[in-house]
């Protein structure tokens, strides 16, 4: 065999978003846009907000020099320090721009800060269901999946975690708003999940990091998302302007690091040459440059809102069990059978487009994303009814 096992076994269990996208394709191709209903993948439809557009043409139409050329590897100072001051209004706490490293994107961050911690056999927790390619990312840099059952309504069950840390742990990862649920961990989950952490840093006499991946983290619909650095210092956050801005194509984001994580310094540095071995090197210039420019910015969550509602408030009247998400734009009902690969293939015949439970770590589920036209939600609202009836739902 000409490539590795790894690679291999990569490709046996490649993503069902990304099977279910192509799907999507070639349906499309055979029976016209129109009749497909693809919620496979969380690529917004929507266009980002007009500040981005227009700082875009004025970057583009700048006669300054240099603004092609490399910059520093960790990123432009005044991105840097933009970002670090932003998140000092937003903590109780002073970042200076060496706490920030700018990333390709949120995955790019991710990679990079498992690089940079872990060593060969180090334990990285996962709460399920989860977005699968953390795995690939953990395995990568050596590390060991360990994974945490969350509670029936995808809240953390912080008495299972307490049982999984082990001396091998370095790492605990969560992700709230999450993906697939849309669930949000309250703030008194967090400081609970704070304290153990805390003890079980002390037992094993090396510190466990809190690394919380956030780029939904404005996608919400209720009180803001707890700030994960004033709940416990050893904590990195990663994110991106994927969702916030509706830029998944252009790769920005960033990873920033606790003022009060007691290996600060070592990380930051530590991140810098983790960029340079992963080939990441840079995050995009231009997008950089652009940071600064939009400032506050967001899309407008109310076409995500309305969504939600008409899509939550439709399946379960057709008898659907899920949990109402809080923020994101995913469900992740309950599947009417146990096999949710089954269920998923068997909704292809209405044209329905879903993600089964099993590709993100939780069988007997499936993921609905909700990132595209509401007209396109309604059309397809009677199809899911056709699909409930299939399985005699109520």
């Amino acid at each position: 065999m000409s490539i590795s096992e790894q690679i291999k076994s990569s490709i046996e269990n490649s993503s069902w978003i990304r099977k279910m996208f192509e799907e999507g394709s070639r349906r499309i191709a055979e029976f016209g846009a129109e009749n497909v209903f693809d919620f496979s993948i969380g690529n917004p439809v929507f266009e980002p907000p007009t500040e981005v557009k227009e700082s875009l043409k004025k970057l583009a139409d700048s006669d300054e020099k240099g603004m092609h050329r490399y910059m520093p590897n960790a990123g432009y100072n005044q991105t840097r320090l933009f970002i670090a001051e932003k998140l000092s209004k937003e903590s109780d706490l002073s970042f200076e721009k060496n706490d920030v490293v700018m990333t390709v994107g949120a995955g790019g961050g991710l990679n990079v800060v498992l690089k940079t911690l872990l060593n060969p056999g180090d334990e990285v927790i996962v709460f399920t269901p989860y977005f699968l390619e953390y795995n690939s990312y953990i395995v990568n840099h050596g590390g060991v999946v360990r994974q945490v059952k969350t509670t029936e309504k995808f809240q953390l069950d912080l008495n299972e975690l307490e049982k999984k840390i082990s001396l091998k742990t370095k790492v605990v990862l969560i992700n709230s708003p999450n993906n697939p649920t849309g669930v949000v961990y309250p703030q008194k989950d967090l400081k609970q999940l704070a304290e153990i952490l805390n003890k079980k840093s002390r037992e094993n006499k090396r510190a466990i990091t809190l690394l919380s991946d956030e780029p939904y983290k404005k996608i919400i619909y209720q009180d803001k998302v707890p700030n994960l650095f004033d709940i416990y210092d050893n904590t990195i956050v990663v994110t991106s302007s994927s969702k916030d801005l509706a830029l998944p194509g252009e790769r920005i984001g960033y990873l920033a690091i606790s003022p009060k994580h007691q290996d600060r310094s070592i990380i930051a540095e530590g991140s810098v040459i983790a960029l340079r071995i992963l080939g990441f090197v840079n995050a995009p210039a231009f997008m950089q440059r652009l940071l600064p420019l939009v400032n506050d910015a967001q899309v407008d969550l109310e076409p995500y809102r309305l969504n939600r509602e008409i899509l939550y408030n439709h399946l379960v009247g057709v008898g659907f069990d899920l949990v109402k998400p809080d923020g994101a734009f995913y469900m992740f009902p309950k599947s009417p059978i146990e096999d949710d690969v089954k269920f998923v293939q068997e909704a292809q015949e209405f044209n329905l487009l879903l993600i089964p439970g099993s590709g993100f770590g939780k069988k007997g589920y499936f993921r609905i994303a909700y990132c595209f036209e509401t007209e396109m939600i309604k059309r397809s609202l009677p199809l899911f009814t056709k699909l409930a009836k299939k399985y005699k739902l109520s």
